[in-house]
Formats: structure tokens, sequence, C-alpha cells
């Protein structure tokens, strides 16, 4: 009880000291600014990437605006750009024709031949 006694009149002289009681209210304040709730510098900071990382977003999807306005042009002014799309996207072709498709897939080998020879 003693030492419970010296402690606290210990913490009451230096709470009497001139700027402490201004020092203790300024480091909590900023504290309370800096780290805590929504308006605080982390959370700032937090909005700001992710203003960056949408702003990323914004300009990725302008540019394939752009591209797609461009073919949109190309085919309303161009019908051999039509022909060359439906070739290349859809696989399209005239009649007379054959069309083969080359994949660079890696697929695994699967063996026709089974041991087992009931058809499945």
């Amino acid at each position: 009880m003693k030492i419970m006694k010296k402690f606290l009149s210990g913490v009451v002289r230096v709470w009497n000291l001139p700027f402490v009681k201004y020092a203790v209210i300024t480091v909590i304040g900023v504290v309370l600014v800096g780290f805590v709730g929504e308006n605080s510098l982390l959370a700032h900071l937090h909005n700001k990437y992710y203003i960056g990382t949408l702003a990323d977003e914004i300009e990725e999807y302008t540019k394939r605006y752009e591209d797609d306005m461009r073919q949109i042009r190309e085919l309303n002014h161009n019908p051999k750009v039509m022909e060359r799309i439906a070739r290349e996207r859809y696989f399209m072709k005239h009649d007379d024709e054959d069309i083969f498709v080359l994949s660079d897939d890696n697929r695994e080998f699967q063996s026709i031949a089974n041991d087992n020879e009931t058809a499945e």
C-alpha cells in the first residue's frame, strides 16, 4: 500500500509540472487522428492506394474502349474486315473451304486402347 501511495504521489507531482498535461493530451490527439477512426491517416493512405488502382483500371478500360471503337469504325467502313473477323474468331468458311484448327494446348495423351474390352 505504501508503494502505491508513493507511485500515485509521483504521478501527481509529474502531472502538475507545467507542460506535461499539454504533452499528454497532444500525444493522445495525435494517436487518435493518426490511427483510429475512418478519417485517420492510415485510412487516408489506404484510400489513396485504392484510388491509384482504380485509376489504373480506368486507363485499361479506356484503352480497351478505344480499341473496340476503332474496330467498330473499321467494321462499318470495310466489309473485308467483317469477313476477316468472322473467319478468325468464329471459324466461318466458304462452302468450298476446309478449316484446320491447330492448338498449342498441352493436353495429356489419352490412350484409345484400354485393357477393358467393353465399350463405355
